[in-house]
C-alpha cells in the first residue's frame, strides 16, 4: 500500500523504523561523470539472491523519451523521460557484472533514508546482481512483464524479482518514471530527484500519479515491442504475452495499465493501494492478483481499498497476504539489510523469507497466465508457504 499521506511515503529504507524525511525537491543535478548504466564489476559484500531459473541474466539499460508528453512534475524539462533496465534471458554469463545502481543515486536513497554516513554508497551500489551488461541474449520469443517501483522508489528495489523472472524466461523492464524517485541517474549527466514527492498530497494527486505512470508503461510496451530503441531485444519479445506488476503505487498502475491497454494480458500488485475508483474497474476477465502484508491489507483491514477491487476483478483473481510482512517485504531492501545488520526486530519476517514469497508467488502467476503452465500454489494454503493465507471476502 502506498501511503497515504507524506510522513508515512517516507518508510525507512532497508526496512528500519527511521522516520526520515524525504529530500527536499530539488530540480536536475548534474553528475560527474554520469554512470546511467554502470559497467563496474561488484566490489561490497551485499549480494542479491541468485536467479533461479535455467538461464543467464542479461541486462541493457534504455533511456526513452515520450515526445508526444510533456513531463507532468518539471514541464519546462519538455518531454517525459524514462529510464528502463531490461532483463532477459542471455546465452551465456558474458559481459561486466551490472551494478545495483550508480554512486550518486545510492547515496541519496541512503539520505533521505537517514543512514547516509551510516552505510558507505558503494557497499549499496556494487552489490552483486547476477546479470550482465550487454549478454547476447537467447534467440526465442518471450513473455514480456513490466515493472512499476513504490512511489520515491527508484527501479533498482525490484532487481531480484526482474532477474529471477529473466532466469525463467521472460524479458522484464523495469521502469524509473522521471521525477519520482529520490534519485535516478539520467543522460548527460543529470540526476533527476523527486520532485513529485513535495506536491502529491491529495487522492486525486495520487490518482494523477497513477494515471501518468499507466501512460509511462504502455510507451514503454510500443518501445519494446515496435520501437528502434529496443533493437535486438525487440525480437525476442511476444507480443501477445505481456505481464505487468509493481509494488506500492507501481501495483496500482499495473492495474490501471490493464485497464487502459487491452495489450496487459495479467498483472500483480505487490502491497499497493489502487487510488482510482472505482478501484479496479476496466480489467474485464483478465487475471489480477493482489500480494500484501497482513497487518495492512486483510479483509478486515479498514485502509486498504483491495476489498472494492476484489469486487471489480471479473476473471481468475486472488488476495493474498502475508503474515509478519511489512511494506517493503516485496522488494530488495531487506534481503539486502540483513546482510548489513540492519533488520528490524519488530518485523517477524526476514527478508530471505519475503523474497522467497514475492519470488514463488510472482514467478508461478505470471507462468500460469503468460505460459498456461499449471500452478498448484495459487490454487489455496500450502504447508511450504505457511505464511501466506487467501482472502475470501
Amino acid at each position: 500500500m502506498i501511503p497515504r499521506h507524506r510522513k508515512a511515503a517516507v518508510a525507512s529504507l532497508l526496512t528500519l523504523a527511521l522516520a526520515a524525511p524525504l529530500l527536499g525537491a530539488t530540480p536536475a543535478v548534474s553528475v560527474n561523470p554520469a554512470q546511467v548504466a554502470p559497467q563496474v564489476p561488484y566490489s561490497s559484500g551485499l549480494e542479491l539472491p541468485p536467479p533461479t531459473g535455467q538461464y543467464p541474466v542479461g541486462r541493457r539499460t534504455l533511456h526513452l523519451v515520450d515526445r508526444n508528453r510533456t513531463d507532468p512534475w518539471v514541464p519546462t524539462a519538455g518531454n517525459r523521460e524514462l529510464m528502463v533496465t531490461v532483463s532477459y534471458p542471455a546465452r551465456s554469463a558474458s559481459g561486466l557484472p551490472a551494478a545495483y545502481m550508480t554512486d550518486e543515486e545510492a547515496q541519496l536513497l541512503l539520505e533521505a533514508r537517514g543512514l547516509g554516513g551510516v552505510v558507505p554508497r558503494e557497499t549499496v551500489a556494487r552489490a552483486r546482481t547476477h546479470a550482465h551488461m550487454g549478454a547476447r541474449p537467447v534467440p526465442g520469443h518471450f513473455p514480456l512483464v513490466l515493472l512499476s517501483p513504490g512511489f520515491s522508489m527508484p527501479r533498482t528495489t525490484l532487481t531480484s524479482i526482474a532477474d529471477d523472472l529473466a532466469s525463467r524466461g521472460y524479458v522484464v523492464a523495469s521502469v524509473d518514471h522521471a521525477y519520482e524517485s529520490v534519485g535516478t541517474a539520467f543522460p548527460k549527466g543529470r540526476l533527476l530527484t523527486c520532485v513529485a514527492c513535495e506536491r502529491v498530497d491529495t487522492a486525486e494527486e495520487r490518482a494523477a500519479v497513477v494515471r501518468g505512470r499507466a501512460k509511462d508503461m504502455s510507451f514503454v510496451i510500443s518501445e519494446l515491442t515496435g520501437g528502434r530503441r529496443a533493437g535486438v531485444l525487440s525480437r525476442v519479445i511476444d507480443p501477445s504475452r505481456i505481464g505487468i506488476g509493481g509494488h506500492s503505487i507501481g501495483g496500482a498502475a499495473a492495474a490501471a495499465t490493464m485497464a487502459a491497454d487491452r495489450r496487459v494480458r495479467a498483472g500483480v500488485d505487490l502491497d499497493g493501494d489502487f487510488f482510482l475508483h472505482p478501484a479496479a474497474a476496466g480489467l474485464g476477465t483478465r487475471p489480477f492478483m493482489t500480494l500484501g502484508a497482513e497487518s495492512t491489507h486483510s479483509t478486515s483491514s479498514r485502509t486498504s481499498d483491495w476489498a472494492e477491487a476484489w469486487k471489480h476483478l471479473n476473471g481468475w483473481k486472488r488476495w493474498l497476504t502475508v503474515t509478519g510482512a511489512e511494506h517493503f517485504s516485496f522488494t530488495d531492501l531487506p534481503y539486502l539489510a540483513a546482510q548489513l545488520g540492519l533488520s528490524d526486530p519488530a518485523i517477524p519476517l526476514s527478508g530471505e523469507r519475503g523474497w522467497r514469497i514475492t519470488r514463488d508467488h510472482v514467478s508461478a502467476f505470471f507462468d500460469l497466465h503468460l505460459r498456461g503452465i499449471p500452478q498448484p500454489l495459487l490454487d489455496g494454503p500450502k504447508a511450504t508457504h505457511p505464511e501466506v493465507a487467501f482472502q475470501q471476502p
